[in-house]
């Protein structure tokens, strides 16, 4: 089997090893973000890496690995479905035809007295990482170009917000567009702002606090650009109050008209999920006792949360009460500005173009 470019034979001549896709899930809230090359401490993927040197099944350093990742969450994103792919330690050993290890690649079909991917790493993973579930995939495979799509999720209290106003300027963002204004440019690297949502969605839950009820955005496309989605949330929530019209939409993808995004804040990182990451031919499997042991800690999770929501519950019951005018709670998160500029008439960052030309004199 003919290796990639730069892979190092010696070290594949002494382990087993295959190409794997984990799925991994995370709760983003004390993390720097999912890459660690930002030098700060900690990351999901610094944990995950601990968890692979700890438990052996890493074979070599991380380039030799050919380590990629599907998407590069922010600080304090979650996710439920991030997606890498690298070299693997193998419990399967490949014969040639006189029934001798050969020393080459395992292939990417075979599972079955594989080592357990998921029950040896969720073993010593901190508590808010788990692996979801495992698949062989093909040396070719790369978690991040070969990803057919993403799916995010931003959670949010509905208050006093307009569902349907927000719905139907959501449905703008549907094809392609020009989503400069969607997003922290980085002109250094990025030079083409064209992206492409395939669906928009609002979802309301059966969770209720106090008269308000907890909401989702669903928003899919083949690729984001930095903050993209959390820029598209903090205009859909200005118009759910009513400090914006549906038709700002139209105005912001329209970069001939508006060529320069208008100052604003993004909407908070920590209700933003990185739900799903699509491909072609890869099937996720969990064998039934990494399963079970899965779904009892993510429920056990899920309870020691619940119980410290319910004491923060007590310490709103025993506020002193506040005067009819002053309740807070059925307002919802956001809150209305009485001093709203509209986003139009706001002062604007620089454009790409502005952005070029500064870089170009510096070089």
């Amino acid at each position: 089997m003919l290796l990639p470019y730069g892979y190092n034979l010696e070290i594949m001549t002494h382990h087993s090893k295959r190409y794997v896709a984990l799925k991994v899930m995370y709760f983003g809230q004390r993390f720097y973000g999912f890459a660690s090359e930002a030098q700060m401490d900690p990351t999901i993927e610094s944990e995950i890496f601990k968890a692979l040197e700890k438990t052996r099944l890493l074979i070599g350093d991380k380039k030799e690995s050919r380590y990629s990742r599907c998407g590069r969450t922010d600080k304090g994103v979650s996710s439920v479905g991030q997606v890498i792919a690298l070299f693997l330690r193998s419990n399967l050993k490949e014969t040639d035809a006189n029934n001798k290890i050969s020393g080459e690649l395992i292939p990417d079909t075979r599972t079955e007295g594989e080592i357990d991917y998921v029950r040896v790493l969720n073993r010593v993973l901190p508590n808010d990482i788990r692996i979801l579930g495992w698949s062989p995939v093909s040396i070719d495979f790369n978690a991040r170009f070969s990803c057919l799509a993403r799916e995010y999720r931003y959670v949010f209290w509905r208050g006093n917000l307009n569902l349907p106003a927000m719905e139907n300027a959501g449905k703008k963002f549907i094809g392609e567009h020009d989503f400069r204004n969607f997003c922290k440019m980085d002109a250094a690297n990025v030079h083409n702002y064209r992206r492409c949502v395939t669906l928009f969605e609002i979802s309301s839950s059966n969770i209720r606090l106090e008269g308000n009820q907890l909401c989702a955005i669903k928003v899919k496309g083949s690729a984001f650009l930095w903050h993209q989605v959390r820029c598209m949330v903090a205009v859909l929530f200005m118009i759910g109050q009513g400090l914006e019209s549906v038709e700002v939409i139209d105005s912001l993808l329209d970069t001939e008209k508006t060529p320069r995004k208008p100052q604003y804040a993004m909407a908070p990182e920590i209700p933003l999920v990185l739900q799903s990451c699509e491909f072609e031919d890869v099937k996720f499997i969990c064998s039934s006792d990494s399963g079970k042991a899965l779904r009892i800690h993510l429920e056990n999770e899920c309870q020691a949360y619940q119980l410290q929501s319910a004491i923060f519950h007590e310490a709103v019951l025993s506020c002193l009460p506040l005067a009819n005018d002053q309740s807070t709670l059925n307002k919802g998160t956001i809150k209305k500005v009485a001093s709203h500029v509209p986003l139009l008439s706001r002062p604007t960052e620089p454009s790409y173009e502005d952005r070029c030309a500064k870089l170009n004199s510096r070089r």
